[in-house]
């Protein structure tokens, strides 16, 4: 059997992609899958931030489009990166073991080692930190509302030769692309998700298919993992309910801890000048449920601050 996957072109979305197709390969000896390199809007415009051109189907729709014509049977982005609904016909299956979902602080090589970086955030007033996320900057201000948030756009590693070059003192990435990619050479930090609260999905692949294919929905089931999948549909089935995209600054955060589903939320205002966290625990069959109550909870608090 022949399969062709379609992703974008950075070494990241390569990477990840190559993770799923090993994965199968694994379980699926008679599978044969080819790797479909698709150019999307958010790869080629660089210099605006995501709320400026669009949401985040910037990175999806030019790889759904030949999914739905069939020119590829199925496609593998980061889960962050997927609007909380689909184009029509189109569906996500289970996905697979989810990375480290937390962000991290990345400082410029002129520093030295720190031991905390909330602390070194908090007492270094004015520093420069890159970022193009309306949630992380947001989350920073939060944190110390006297840094300066620069645009910031790009692969890793044209975030990372940005920061040297452009004279940012440190810039915030998603450690599950830093670990995939092996690059344990930067100087990073784990932001705990008390003080920085990640994208819904962040650190999650999404397999998107055509729907009504059984065949490669038996195929992902069989190399899915179940605490993944219960988290993810409890961080989007909140997205969907807050109704968050990138203009607003939204994140969510679902854990198991002792047979229980944990979900942290935040949401804010487009200026990031206010934002709400707040959480919801329940069991894990309830992942729908707590993803509603807690954005219902959430904008019902947003609302209140607002008046």
């Amino acid at each position: 059997m022949k399969l062709i996957v379609g992703t974008r072109g950075s070494k990241l979305a390569v990477t990840q992609t190559k993770i799923v197709v090993d994965a199968i390969k694994s379980n699926f000896e008679n599978i044969d899958v080819d790797i479909k390199i698709i150019s999307t809007k958010g790869d080629r415009i660089l210099d605006k931030s995501l709320d400026k051109i669009g949401d985040k189907g910037i990175f999806t729709q030019e790889i759904e489009r030949q999914l739905i014509e069939g020119e590829i049977d199925f496609a593998i982005h980061s889960l962050k990166d997927m609007p909380s609904e689909l184009g029509e016909g189109l569906v996500l299956t289970k996905t697979i073991q989810r990375e480290d979902p937390r962000d991290l602080l990345i400082l410029n090589s002129k520093f030295k080692k720190i031991d905390d970086p909330i602390k070194w955030l908090k007492e270094n007033d004015g520093m420069r930190i890159g970022t193009g996320s309306k949630r992380r900057s947001a989350q920073l201000l939060n944190i110390n509302p006297n840094l300066k948030i620069d645009l910031i756009r790009g692969n890793i590693d044209t975030r990372l030769e940005k920061m040297e070059k452009e004279s940012y003192d440190a810039i915030v990435l998603a450690a599950a692309g830093v670990n995939r990619l092996k690059m344990d050479w930067i100087n990073s930090y784990v932001l705990d998700e008390g003080s920085m609260i990640p994208a819904v999905g962040q650190g999650a692949l999404a397999i998107e298919i055509k729907e009504g294919n059984q065949e490669l929905v038996n195929i992902f089931e069989a190399i899915s993992d179940d605490i993944a999948n219960v988290c993810v549909e409890a961080e989007r089935t909140y997205l969907a309910t807050i109704n968050g995209g990138c203009h607003m600054p939204v994140g969510a955060l679902a854990q198991v801890n002792e047979g229980k589903l944990c979900l942290k939320g935040i949401y804010g205002s487009e200026d990031c000048k206010l934002i709400i966290s707040s959480s919801l625990e329940g069991p894990l069959e309830d992942a729908q449920r707590i993803g509603r109550e807690l954005a219902d909870k959430i904008l019902r608090e947003f609302e209140e601050k607002k008046r």
